[in-house]
């Protein structure tokens, strides 16, 4: 096989493992809880460690279908029909749409419970507004407990659903949260039901790491676990003195690994680069990662070449690098 089409379908591979990846480490209880307290009303002003309790189960990470009539799975268990996430074997749901994290959080009152989405996004999709997905996957989770969560038409059974959307490498950190509001055009009557079942929340993170303040605590956070630059002792040293999350075996791992996958990403683009002659190596790099699907603002940030550098290059212009 060709080197430079063998090193561009590894880094792909390695890609692909660096997005699982980022899911494994967002989805750990500690950080899941950091999210909350920042975005579920219920538990803002809390101590994260005390809301990890909360979090009931293990939390569904890439494996439940988003596809309507694949969200949910009949079982039987004790002669009774139960049905429950769709959580089987993600080879055996090959070629759908998974939600990257699904939980369910028992609230405060130890009765009711909500139900959390977490997506990770490398940066903003170019091929479609990623509002309306958004607003998709919170129909999905709305639409999906009909079976589930509530029977026939006991539509005051719904449970509250949030969509949490975290997007790399925008150019300021944002937080906002988009709801159902209520606008009188003719009378004021109050309809009832409950306006706060759908929940989007789009977080920003910035690519810059902001220094830690009470506002930008969460940005920091997930900034510095999700960086393809910071070294895994940093990465630990923010999280253990800033946060105080104990530093688990799992976690360390998952961090490693994390940060192994990113050197391994630009150490097999070097290898196309290489093999293309040293003359064109780091151009032949830049592309064999665009072929891989990298974003510009990714390889940006591996490389320490500027977009419109690696632009020039994926355009056939040989610049000064």
């Amino acid at each position: 096989m060709n080197t430079e089409i063998k090193n561009t379908i590894q880094a792909s591979s390695q890609k692909s493992q660096y997005d699982e990846m980022a899911k494994q480490l967002i989805g750990h209880k500690i950080i899941l809880a950091h999210i909350l307290a920042k975005t579920v009303d219920e538990f803002k002003e809390m101590d994260p460690e005390d809301i990890v309790p909360f979090i009931e189960g293990d939390p569904l990470i890439g494996i439940v279908p988003v596809d309507p009539g694949r969200t949910n799975v009949q079982t039987v268990e004790k002669g009774q029909k139960v049905t429950g996430f769709n959580s089987e074997n993600s080879e055996i749901q090959e070629g759908f749409v998974r939600f990257d994290i699904v939980f369910y959080v028992r609230m405060k009152d130890g009765i009711s419970q909500i139900i959390l989405n977490v997506e990770a996004q490398k940066d903003k999709p170019s091929g479609y507004d990623i509002l309306n997905r958004a607003v998709f996957y919170v129909s999905r989770l709305i639409s999906s407990q009909k079976g589930r969560d509530f029977e026939n038409t006991n539509y005051n059974d719904i449970k509250r659903v949030y969509s949490i959307w975290l997007v790399m490498n925008m150019e300021e950190n944002i937080l906002a949260h988009i709801h159902l509001a209520k606008e009188d055009i003719l009378g004021a009557y109050n309809w009832p039901g409950n306006k706060e079942l759908f929940n989007i929340v789009m977080i920003g993170l910035s690519k810059e790491l902001p220094e830690y303040r009470e506002e930008t605590s969460l940005h920091r956070l997930l900034g510095a676990l999700l960086s393809a630059t910071l070294k895994t002792e940093r990465k630990l040293d923010i999280i253990k003195t800033e946060y105080n999350i104990p530093i688990e075996n799992k976690l360390r791992e998952d961090v490693d690994t994390m940060c192994n996958l990113s050197q391994g990403i630009w150490e097999t683009a070097e290898a196309a680069g290489r093999a293309a002659g040293e003359e064109a190596g780091k151009a032949s790099m830049i592309l064999a990662m665009r072929k891989a699907g990298y974003s510009y603002e990714e390889i940006s940030k591996i490389s320490g070449l500027a977009k419109e550098q690696i632009q020039k290059i994926e355009a056939g212009s040989m610049v000064s690098i």
